[in-house]
């Protein structure tokens, strides 16, 4: 039952909502648009919030969902985090569009919610302020994915959720990594500029 559960998590995190969306309400595939990315940022900067935003809540609804369903067969963190990632290694690389998806963030923020409410709380505070200053969504982001591990240790978590939190925060950067270069050449697109 484990192993189905985990399987679905990972179809489950495949469901790629922001291109569903945008072909739904933009009759459009959203790869073709600004940064060429199925996630809610790009849909923002392409098609603004009243598009991102459902996208966004349904990529999170992904990571949430899955914990809880691994949660409904298993009490076991290891099962649960395990879920988790894969929902997002499934946001990632999605097998219902050649494995090219999103960058895991939303999901990830749904994950937290389903694991650690107060985790939740301080990364968003976190992550809302990098972005607020800089403008630069990827780079609270990143910054965000580096915070969970440290945040889990700081609050006492056990050894399993720093391993997941670590696990994250390379998933994260690593599909940031064209994000990364951008920034250094200082051509990343800031929240709130068109595409």
């Amino acid at each position: 039952m484990v192993l189905i559960v985990l399987i679905a998590a990972y179809l489950l995190g495949s469901l790629p909502f922001g291109y569903i969306m945008s072909k739904i309400f933009l009759h459009t595939d959203i790869r073709k648009h600004g940064s060429g990315n199925i996630g809610a940022t790009n849909v923002l900067r392409v098609a603004g919030w009243k598009a991102a935003l459902p996208v966004f809540l349904l990529d999170m609804l992904k990571g949430f969902a899955a914990v809880m369903l691994a949660k409904a067969v298993s009490d076991l963190p290891a099962v649960y985090l395990l879920a988790g990632f894969l929902a997002m290694i499934g946001h990632s690389f999605p097998v219902f569009l050649k494995f090219k998806g999103g960058k895991a963030a939303a999901t990830a923020i749904g994950i937290l919610a389903a694991v650690s409410g107060w985790t939740l709380l301080i990364l968003a505070l976190c992550a809302v302020t990098i972005v607020a200053v800089t403008r630069y969504v990827s780079l609270g982001s990143m910054i965000g994915s580096i915070l969970v591990p440290i945040i889990f240790l700081i609050l006492g978590y056990d050894w399993q959720f720093i391993v997941f939190g670590v696990a994250t925060a390379l998933l994260i950067i690593y599909r940031h990594r064209d994000n990364i270069t951008r920034l250094r050449e200082g051509r990343e697109s800031k929240l709130g500029q068109k595409a």
